[in-house]
């Protein structure tokens, strides 16, 4: 079995060295992926312009490769010119942070599943949620720092594939999203469906003296720092039971959604 691993947190992030240790002993992996984070990109793709490509080592000092590019870019790249052949299944991940709901469109980690599945390759999102009561910490010089524990996503990652090398990718699904929290208390998977979104998002600007401190951020070169709005967000915080967003969030347990890429309201018939 070959495995194509990438990300939308940058090659070196932590996540992707995780999801190589999780199926390394079942299957060959590469590992491509975009050089920087390309987090909330959506399936953005660079035409007809160029990208760099390099290689560079893992903290195992096994080969990855760089695209200057987003995820999506970093799968086609992979799958199309770095690879031999094309891989038998592409994971996307690990994730640091959470990717469930309607709101996975605009996801970097869910969208590098979906061009896998334009390429004819099943894949697999997989997203580590780091709650903010336990898994961020303090240094000694009073700086917030992430606490990352991919042990549980890192199980679950591994027996889904193994599953899949044993019996194959099911028919009627394209991708799974997998979703895993950091404070979990059940280890038992749950099929979820998408809940309606995940973010509440307000625009604010730089008058908001509440909300100041967000716009504490150097300036691109054309931007003018008089009239500067930013979208905020919040994690939504009631789901339906049965949904990705309840599972994860509420019985705090790891998430599985099976997922078309077909968008198509088949229930529709005439207007």
């Amino acid at each position: 079995m070959n495995i194509l691993i990438s990300n939308d947190d940058g090659v070196f992030a932590p996540g992707i060295f995780a999801a190589k240790q999780a199926v390394e002993d079942i299957a060959n992996v590469s590992v491509v992926a975009p050089d920087k984070n390309n987090s909330s990109v959506g399936r953005r793709l660079t035409l007809f312009k160029h990208l760099e490509l390099n290689s560079c080592e893992l903290e195992d000092g096994s080969l990855a490769y760089s695209v200057s590019g987003s995820p999506a870019d970093a799968v086609i790249v992979g799958s199309n010119y770095v690879m031999d052949e094309k891989p038998d299944l592409v994971i996307s991940g690990i994730n640091q942070g959470v990717n469930i709901s309607c709101d996975i469109t605009s996801s970097g980690t869910v969208c590098a599943a979906f061009e896998a599945v334009s390429l004819g390759i099943p894949a697999i999102a997989v997203s580590l949620f780091m709650d903010p009561k336990t898994s961020f910490k303090k240094d000694e010089n009073g700086e917030w720092y992430p606490e990352y524990d991919f042990t549980l996503t890192k199980k679950v990652l591994h027996d889904l594939v193994l599953k899949i090398k044993k019996e194959g990718f099911p028919k009627e699904v394209d991708l799974f999203n997998l979703n895993v929290p950091s404070n979990y208390e059940s280890e038992d998977v749950k099929i979820t469906s998408l809940s309606h979104k995940m973010l509440d998002k307000e625009v604010i600007d730089n008058t908001s003296n509440d909300k100041k401190e967000l716009f504490d951020y150097p300036l691109d070169e054309n931007q003018k720092s008089d009239n500067l709005v930013m979208i905020s967000s919040n994690l939504v915080k009631e789901y339906e039971k049965g949904s990705d967003g309840y599972a994860l969030l509420v019985e705090k347990r790891p998430s599985l959604t099976p997922l078309n890429v077909n968008m198509t309201c088949k229930e529709f018939k005439n207007w």
